[in-house]
């Protein structure tokens, strides 16, 4: 069987296609899509996108945030009624810098809506007796890993969902249970920012958590204007580092960010 070309493939800026684990050393392939909108067909996606790529072996990582979308589950925030209740209740949420998260009236009300006030209200009271002994995460822990994937607006996202908030997906194991059938590889769903990994979906138990953590904990996807909310997942030979893998496929050179005031620069190869 030929290898398909994957020159495309080109990491994201300041990120690695390689990663080595302790499952053995892996390449992570971005696959970019269009900008991903309510009612698109995820097997269509993949038909378009990913199979031309895939090859015996390999697995597919992809965002909760696409599957989301294309279930209808992200709203305008000018669309979204906000409650007194929520405007209250988001006061007891910690904001974090990598995501909005339910720090914000939006997501609240969606998470009211979406999860129901008793779980939510436990979880803000909980978070209030911790918080000041300096114990971060009660809320979420309390709440469940659902709510951790409702998501709001931000400079970050790409347009228009800058102004969009978002519910978690339905189903998660079911659409990556379909998927797998369609494409003929393992499909786990990811909610991954820069400061941690969860796993929504899977349409196999041999990745778990730990696993999906050590090969996707560095976010190579990213969350902003990238449009890579897939990734392609091979097993590749020790011998491989990234130069000589994208040397391999014949992949563009690695492409450092553009260092601004204040800013993040790339490692250095």
């Amino acid at each position: 069987m030929s290898t398909p070309d994957m020159s495309a493939l080109k990491p994201n800026r300041g990120k690695y296609l390689i990663k080595e684990t302790s499952f053995g050393k892996f390449a992570r392939f971005p696959v970019r899509t269009h900008v991903v909108k309510s009612g698109d067909d995820l097997c269509e996606i993949m038909d378009k996108y990913v199979k031309p790529y895939l090859q015996e072996g390999d697995g597919i990582f992809l965002s909760e945030k696409m599957v989301a979308i294309s279930q209808g589950r992200a709203y305008p925030i000018d669309q979204i009624k906000v409650s007194w209740l929520a405007k209250f209740l988001v006061k007891f949420v910690t904001k974090s810098p990598y995501g909005i998260g339910l720090g914000s009236k939006y997501t609240m009300q969606l998470a009211l809506e979406d999860i129901g006030f008793f779980r939510i209200f436990l979880g803000c009271i909980c978070a209030a007796f911790t918080k000041p002994f300096g114990i971060k995460g009660v809320f979420y822990n309390v709440v469940g890993p659902k709510a951790r994937s409702i998501d709001g607006p931000g400079d970050y996202v790409i347009p228009p969902y800058n102004k969009y908030a978002k519910k978690a997906p339905l189903n998660p194991d079911k659409v990556c249970k379909e998927l797998a059938e369609h494409t003929g590889c393992y499909v786990i769903m990811l909610d991954a920012n820069d400061i941690g990994l969860e796993v929504l979906g899977s349409s196999t138990e041999e990745i778990t958590l730990s696993m999906a953590r050590e090969l996707f904990g560095d976010n190579p996807l990213d969350q902003s204007d990238q449009q890579t909310p897939i990734a392609i997942c091979r097993k590749v030979d020790d011998k491989f580092d990234d130069a000589t893998l994208r040397e391999h496929f014949g992949i563009p050179p690695f492409e450092p960010y553009v260092e601004e005031a204040g800013g993040d620069t790339a490692p250095k190869e």
